[in-house]
């Protein structure tokens, strides 16, 4: 048998071993098609590597994979095996359908296999976390794997996409997914609008690749690309306004999906951010805590004033009436 064959039949013993608690040899020996004695000596094996599988004696017992006093040759030091624990569990609040199933799942054989000191360090950072997690849609995990590949392979796909005029069959040169955290997007060549489109992957319909391979063209930068089209596009107003702040200020408070932040000269910048309203435009710029200048468009300083005396009637004490008999019998109203 050849050393390939061994180590693959090795990594199938782990598997099942990390499938459940325990598993009788005979078991173990029929899942993988081998003698007892087989498995035996692929147990010592995995114990050599560090992988610390028990053997449980008496009725009902059998080989178990507990915690070991190291971690197994994952090539994970302490810092990396706490990170990617940690990771794992923000990721079962992910926008991929089955991720969080999946990361679970990857967890829990990472911890039965990480050292008790570590499981403590990673379940402190757990325990001491509350997650605020926005409104997310879910993805299909096939689509996002199918995409992926037609973007490595350079493969035309197809597909139905729901948008503002409708459901309509499309068939694009995909190029990269980008996802803003809360939604995913592919920006591809649109072959029968012959220019570059940015599509959302929950708007997709009957998604498959044709197998029609491309030349890939050149193409604007695909995140900076994704950024404009969903922090302008789709909004009836644009606005362009300039912060007396470092671009990585502005950042810091305004998300990437939200606004898009240039350079500018003197210790200003510029921030680009739509929206279907100027008045709704208005309140969310004048919550920065920067001097602010709007350049474009003109209606924006209208809707900016409006808001002023909006704020500076909200700020003036509230007015009372009170009621005086006048001589004569007659009432008058005095405002205060």
């Amino acid at each position: 048998m050849t050393v390939e064959a061994t180590t693959e039949r090795v990594l199938r013993l782990l598997a099942l071993l990390q499938r459940r608690p325990t598993w009788t040899a005979a078991d173990l020996a029929a899942e993988l098609r081998v003698t007892d004695r087989c498995v035996r000596r692929d147990v010592r094996r995995l114990r050599t590597l560090g992988y610390p599988v028990r053997a449980v004696p008496g009725v009902g017992g059998g080989y178990q994979l507990g915690a070991g006093t190291r971690l197994p040759p994952l090539l994970l030091d302490d810092e990396e095996a706490i990170a990617t624990a940690v990771s794992l569990r923000l990721a079962s609040g992910g926008t991929v359908a089955g991720a969080a199933e999946a990361a679970l799942r990857a967890l829990a054989k990472l911890d039965q296999v990480m050292p008790s000191r570590l499981r403590a360090e990673v379940r402190a950072v757990h325990n001491a976390t509350e997650t605020l997690l926005a409104p997310v849609v879910e993805i299909d995990a096939e689509l996002l794997v199918m995409l992926a590949r037609a973007c490595r392979d350079a493969v035309r796909v197809r597909f139905r996409y729901g948008g503002t005029d409708g459901e309509r069959e499309r068939t694009v040169e995909p190029v990269r997914l980008v996802t803003t955290g809360r939604r995913w997007y592919l920006m591809a060549w649109d072959i029968d609008r012959a220019d570059w489109r940015t599509f959302r992957l929950d708007r997709m319909r009957a998604a498959v690749a044709s197998g029609w391979r491309f030349r890939p063209r050149e193409h604007p930068e695909p995140a900076a690309y994704v950024q404009r089209a969903v922090t302008e596009s789709p909004y009836r107003h644009v606005a362009r306004v300039r912060v007396h702040a470092r671009p990585e200020q502005v950042r810091a408070v305004v998300p990437p999906q939200v606004g898009r932040v240039e350079e500018d000269r003197g210790g200003w910048c510029v921030l680009v951010v739509g929206g279907d309203s100027l008045d709704w435009l208005a309140a969310h710029i004048a919550r920065l805590d920067y001097p602010v200048e709007v350049l474009e468009p003109p209606e924006l300083r209208e809707a900016a004033a409006l808001l002023a005396r909006r704020l500076t009637a909200m700020a003036e004490p509230a007015r009372t009436e009170l009621v005086t008999v006048r001589p004569g019998g007659a009432a008058g109203r005095t405002a205060r």
